[in-house]
């Protein structure tokens, strides 16, 4: 007959003769009760106490808990495969405008928009004027985002900070372009519309100061002229007669609060390489 071993509250051991009977000669021993062991040690020779025993449950606890500490190494390297997955194919840069949009830029200081129309300057330069207009609504208020050359901001492509473009009159396709003229109402530096079909020249490329990867629509962000190094800003000048109530638009050397401007309504290429997908907004 088999015997039995198991562990009583408070760590007894407790382990009883093969029966119960009294077994002649044994004096005490002989009764028929459970011996007592108190604490975790038990049987000298053998039972569930016994060295090699408590060895073989040690090893197997140290190898659980070497396998339930792998498992939570591992666990997190898991769920950033799992993210990967899912993040998989979405745009780069969802909030980011892109080149080949076409938006209106907002001046935050002034709120009014960058504008240009068919009215020439009668001074400096005598070239097509941009303005700052207060409607919201008025087509010769957008412009197109391209690349300083050719092939170097493909449709799509979410535009850099730091990043070099030029921006095109939509209604006329002329270029957005400053030089070494004053400006007819503050003295500051002329900013006009150049070129003809979108080609000018290298006065036309400004660099995108804003303070992240991208340009995000909901940033404001400044534009720095390549050639002349001013920023493309507004101090409220007004004009009169025939373009009464609209203000000008100058460059200035200093970097200040005139010279932010946010991306407003347009037609906005997703970060994707399929061309068709666009944002209206």
């Amino acid at each position: 007959m088999s015997s039995c071993c198991c562990r009583a509250p408070g760590g007894e051991v407790t382990q009883p003769w093969p029966n119960t009977e009294a077994r002649p000669g044994r004096g005490r021993a002989a009764i028929g009760r459970p011996r007592r062991w108190r604490g975790p040690i038990g049987w000298a020779g053998g039972g569930c106490g016994s060295a090699p025993l408590r060895e073989a449950e040690g090893r197997r606890c140290r190898e659980g808990c070497g396998a339930m500490r792998g498992g939570c190494r591992l666990l997190p390297l898991l769920l950033l495969a799992l993210l990967r997955g899912l993040c998989h194919g979405r745009d780069p840069a969802p909030g980011a405008v892109t080149c080949g949009s076409v938006l209106k830029l907002l001046n935050t200081r002034h709120s009014v928009r960058l504008h240009s129309h068919e009215v020439k300057y009668g001074s400096g330069s005598g070239q097509q004027s941009v303005t700052g207009v207060e409607a919201s609504d008025d087509a010769n208020s957008y412009w197109r985002i391209r690349g300083k050359s050719d092939g170097s901001c493909q449709r799509g492509t979410p535009v850099k900070c730091g990043q070099a473009i030029r921006l095109t009159h939509v209604n006329t396709g002329k270029n957005l372009h400053t030089h070494h003229f004053p400006s007819p109402l503050s003295n500051n530096q002329e900013v006009s519309a150049f070129g003809d079909d979108g080609e000018g020249d290298d006065l036309d490329i400004w660099i995108v100061q804003c303070s992240g990867t991208y340009w995000e629509r909901e940033d404001a962000v400044r534009f720095k002229h390549v050639g002349t190094e001013v920023f493309l800003s507004i101090t409220g000048e007004q004009y009169g007669h025939p373009i009464r109530g609209q203000r000008e638009v100058h460059g200035m050397p200093t970097a200040n609060h005139h010279n932010y401007w946010k991306a407003m309504e347009g037609v906005f290429i997703k970060p994707s390489m399929d061309p068709a997908k666009h944002d209206e907004l």
